[in-house]
């Protein structure tokens, strides 16, 4: 292929928007600090992602602590030794809670997982304050390309699971399988705590495995009608008063008062 080909094949190339613009221009500009939305935090330090944080995604102390890796007081102690400097991670891995490689692998999925959900679309305006560090210290750092892609992927692989995204925030039922249907040791996990009730983010912090799995893990499931959500009460639904209410015909101010306090508490 000689130049000019190369040129027009480039050119002709559909480009990929970013997922976040300010995030992309943020790590041009080997920018420090926190890039806030609604969903979530991104922490940069010259313009890698050092940290992620999200509501929705369980954090690196519950994926340690809820499986029993790290004792919830061994945890707590590196924060109360070490958050003030910035140095937890350090401090778990120094005082041999951890080691370094189980330590950057954990931090790295809690970071993808966070910045998944941070980086949503329509998330709320976005935000940035320079100057800003994570209490937990440097770890692993990440470029901020690297982010962008696999939230990408991300996004494109639930998509081809199962591309109904009402599931990812509903309430989960679990559904009779099918005869000679089986599911695997995970799922099962899952299953049992599909109570209508939890949503998929619910469930994962509950199990304290990275939300984006579990929500993953929840499209198969409906992919494979396994688990469904709960139907919608219908709109047209009105509460049912109490009888005395028909039986008046002249009500007065006390009557609206215990009218409108039957209507509350119907409600």
């Amino acid at each position: 292929m000689n130049a000019d080909t190369a040129a027009r094949a480039a050119s002709s190339a559909p480009t990929v928007s970013p997922v976040s613009p300010m995030l992309v221009r943020l790590a041009d500009e080997r920018a420090t600090g926190a890039l806030l939305r609604d969903h979530g935090t991104l922490y940069l330090s010259e313009g890698r992602v050092v940290h992620a944080e999200s509501p929705v995604a369980p954090g690196i102390d519950t994926l340690l602590t809820t499986g029993g890796r790290l004792p919830r007081d061994g945890w707590q102690r590196a924060v109360d030794e070490a958050g003030a400097r910035g140095a937890v991670g350090r401090f778990l891995v120094d005082s041999g809670r951890i080691g370094g490689g189980e330590l950057e692998i954990c931090h790295l999925g809690a970071l993808y997982d966070a910045a998944f959900f941070a980086l949503a679309p329509g998330s709320g305006p976005t935000r940035f304050r320079y100057g800003v560090a994570h209490w937990i210290g440097p770890v692993r750092p990440v470029p901020a390309a690297a982010v962008e892609r696999e939230t990408r992927r991300r996004r494109e692989l639930l998509d081809q699971v199962w591309p109904y995204p009402a599931v990812d925030t509903s309430p989960v039922v679990p559904r009779a399988p099918a005869p000679g249907q089986s599911v695997t040791h995970r799922q099962r996990a899952l299953l049992e705590l599909a109570d209508g009730v939890r949503t998929p983010a619910a469930i994962a912090w509950a199990l304290g495995r990275p939300a984006f799995h579990t929500l993953l893990e929840v499209r198969r499931l409906a992919a494979a009608g396994l688990v469904g959500t709960p139907p919608d009460p219908p709109r047209d639904a009105r509460p049912v008063l109490p009888g005395w209410i028909a039986e008046v015909s002249d009500p007065d101010i006390g009557l609206l008062r215990r009218l409108r306090d039957a209507l509350e508490a119907s409600l």
